[in-house]
Order: C-alpha cells, then sequence, then structure tokens
C-alpha cells in the first residue's frame, strides 16, 4: 500500500475523503480501506505534507468518524509522495501560534486516544507537528531515510506539555531534551536505538511491512488490543475498569476460542467488538 498513491474509489467511506487544499480541488486528508486495514494519508505535497489549521481542525472528526466504524481494525497514518510530515504550515503559526498549537494537540490526543491499534509508516520528513503525529501513534515503523526532528527551539514556540511528556515516555529525559532544546534532526537508526520508532526497513520493504504487521493485528483479538490500549495510557487505571474489562473478558469467550484454536491448530475466529 505505497503511500503516496491516492485510494481508489468514489468519494465516501471507501474512497476520498477530509480537508480540501489551498486550490480547493485535492483533498488534505485521505483514507483508504483494505482488509479491516484503514490507511490515512497526509496529503500536501507541495509542501511536504505540512499541517495547515484546516488539517489539524479535520483529523478529530475524521477520527472519530473512523473510531466508530466496525470495519476499520487498524489505522496506519502515513504522508504522501516519500514524506511523512514537515511539521505545521508556518504561514499558520505566523498568524496566530496559539490558535494553531492549540489544533495540533487537539488532533494529536484525537490520534492518540483512538481506541484500535495506530501505526505510523514513516518516509522521508517527520519533523514537528509530523513527528508529534507519530508520536501519538501507537508504533511507528520507519525507512531508512527517515529523518525526524522536534524543533519548536528553532521557532521560539513552547512545546506543549502533553507532547513533551509523549515524547518523554518514548525515548527518556534525556534524548528528549537533546530533540527539543537543539532542534536537530537525527536519522532513522538514531530513533531506533532512542525508541522513538520501532522498526526501520529498507525503502522498498517498508510497504510490505507495514501491510503485513497491519494484517497480523486484525487477526488478533480487539478484546486484548483495546484493553491493553487503556491500561498502557498515561493515566491511572480505576478500579472499576479493570473490574469492566474483567467482566468483558469473562463474558466474551475470547480466551476459550484463542485456547480451543491453539489446541486445533487452527486460526482462532475472535468475535468481540467494541
Amino acid at each position: 500500500m505505497p503511500p503516496s498513491r491516492e485510494p481508489d474509489g468514489p468519494d465516501g467511506p471507501h474512497g476520498r475523503q477530509g480537508t480540501r487544499g489551498s486550490q480547493g480541488s485535492q483533498p488534505c486528508l485521505l483514507t483508504r480501506h483494505s482488509g479491516g486495514v484503514t490507511t490515512l494519508v497526509l496529503h500536501n505535497p507541495a509542501k511536504r505534507n505540512a499541517m495547515t489549521e484546516a488539517m489539524w481542525r479535520e483529523l478529530p472528526g475524521l477520527l472519530a468518524g473512523l473510531s466508530d466504524d466496525s470495519s476499520v481494525r487498524v489505522l496506519v497514518v502515513t504522508g504522501a509522495e516519500g514524506t511523512f510530515c514537515a511539521g505545521a504550515d508556518i504561514a499558520t503559526l505566523r498568524d496566530s501560534v496559539e490558535s494553531s498549537q492549540s489544533l495540533a494537540v487537539a488532533a494529536e490526543e484525537a490520534l492518540s486516544t483512538f481506541p484500535k491499534p495506530t501505526l505510523a509508516a514513516v518516509r522521508g520528513h517527520c519533523v514537528g507537528g509530523g513527528a508529534q503525529l507519530a508520536a501519538a501513534c501507537d508504533l511507528r515503523f520507519a525507512a531508512q531515510d527517515a529523518l525526524f526532528g522536534v524543533t519548536p527551539a528553532k521557532l521560539g514556540i513552547v512545546y506543549p506539555p502533553s507532547s513533551t511528556r509523549r515524547l518523554v515516555r518514548l525515548v527518556g529525559p534525556a534524548t528528549a531534551k537533546y530533540l527539543l532544546f537543539s532542534g536537530e534532526l537525527i536519522d532513522a537508526d538514531r530513533a531506533l536505538r532512542t525508541g522513538l520508532v520501532d522498526e526501520v526497513h529498507p525503502g522498498e520493504g517498508l510497504d510490505a511491512r507495514v501491510s503485513a504487521f497491519a494484517s497480523t493485528l486484525v487477526e488478533r483479538s480487539q478484546l486484548t488490543q483495546a484493553a491493553a490500549k487503556e491500561f498502557s495510557a498515561d493515566k491511572p487505571t480505576d478500579a472499576s475498569r479493570t473490574e469492566h474489562w474483567r467482566r468483558v473478558a469473562a463474558e466474551s469467550g475470547e480466551a476459550a476460542e484463542g485456547a480451543a484454536a491453539f489446541l486445533e491448530r487452527r486460526a482462532p475466529r475472535f468475535r468481540w467488538a467494541p
């Protein structure tokens, strides 16, 4: 599923959708669907997929719609034409840093709390707001040519506290400070060593690996995935939620199906859905 290719099909829930580009002719957020995997493509190639205010504003609603769609099992986030996202559109920052940052944080949080597994497939530049979006995904797979940077120090911007904490959880305090203090870019190998990404692949092999891994996630128990996302969130787990998931697990029959499938040497048929 090449990141630079537009989705097939007519406009609608299984074709193109999202914000319009500056010329009004091309959506800036595209989706395509295949076998339970939905790919969200950031599409502003004239500016290396930089996020405009319209794109930030549109993203939470788009994610809410995908969240409610039972056919969506896994979400892949990527960028068009060989780059992930070069950050926020500087022109919008010049007009209002506070407004743009508020919209970016809302979009980032919507992605972070998306209830299904999310995977960033990163090529080229993943900088600033692009790095925020990638960090908000559950996992990050990168091509060897990927470059990562957190660049508010180049613009005199205070990085949002929620984004800072998320970065620290991923890479640790020292690397987070290195990135935030300097604004320097790091390559994919260093990003892998520091925990910013989970896997690095040759550019020509990234699509196949992302597709295969996403297909694996589709085959797994949604019950396990949903509970794991909630328990791994950056907030205390309330006792009532622990009891909720214990009850749901007991009533779902997922564990019995998993054990039966293992003993019968067949693929499990997990049926629980959120």
